[in-house]
């Protein structure tokens, strides 16, 4: 592993990644179970809005216009608050990831919603649904670029064994490193690493997405009846 960081460069990022996260396209009422009048439910929404605390605050609000926290905690927060293992942590640290494109977020999400939920929870019929939500982040940071090292180190694109690439990422969590741009181990796109969510901003929400498992594939729609993509699992 040493010959590999005396070998990498910097790569000088300033630009959106797309961010695949687990969601639904239509809203849910929360306060629903404790009346029936659509009121009551607004009374008890306002009052929970003034009581949280908020989740993000911009530390230049002249700069950056302060985002709605929900948007900031989904898009950005959540894995640095729910730790667990993936292939650059081994569960002790929080780490972020985007991607270049958003077919690329699709080829990993898949992945892991097939071979992982579905797989571990014995679930994988024909018709299993799963409606996702797709944010572009802005990027700014230095990370440093594994990319061009997956033909001499194929180990950081295995399909399964990550236990080289975790110690990558618990190397670069306790140098105190922003993160890592990677290739995907899934198709012909690349991935972002990012541990430090300071250089993470301004969430946009895109789409929604829904994956349906159908006869040994996914089937993924932008609009609810198209298919927009078919990857097989």
């Amino acid at each position: 592993m040493d010959d590999l960081f005396a070998s990498l460069a910097l790569a000088d990022i300033h630009r959106d990644l797309a961010r695949n996260i687990v969601s639904i396209r239509d809203g849910q009422e929360l306060f629903d179970d404790l009346s029936d009048n659509p009121k009551d439910w607004q009374l008890a929404q306002a009052v929970e809005d003034e009581v949280k605390p908020q989740a993000y605050e911009s530390k230049t609000p002249i700069i950056h216009r302060p985002f709605e926290d929900a948007e900031w905690a989904n898009a950005i927060g959540f894995p640095f608050r729910n730790w667990q293992a993936s292939r650059f942590s081994d569960g002790t640290f929080g780490i972020w990831y985007g991607s270049e494109s958003i077919e690329t977020t699709v080829h990993e999400t898949v992945h892991h919603w097939h071979h992982g939920f579905l797989a571990d929870a014995g679930y994988c019929q024909d018709g299993v649904v799963i409606e996702r939500k797709i944010y572009w982040v802005r990027c700014d940071a230095a990370l440093l670029d594994f990319r061009p090292k997956s033909a001499d180190y194929p180990v950081l694109v295995h399909k399964q064994d990550y236990a080289f690439t975790q110690a990558i990422g618990a190397r670069l969590y306790r140098e105190g490193h922003p993160g890592l741009a990677t290739l995907s181990a899934r198709c012909q796109g690349e991935n972002f690493a990012i541990l430090n969510p300071n250089v993470l901003s301004n969430p946009r929400h895109v789409c929604y997405l829904s994956y349906r498992l159908v006869g040994g594939f996914v089937e993924v729609e932008k609009q609810q009846g198209q298919c927009w993509m078919r990857i097989p699992v």
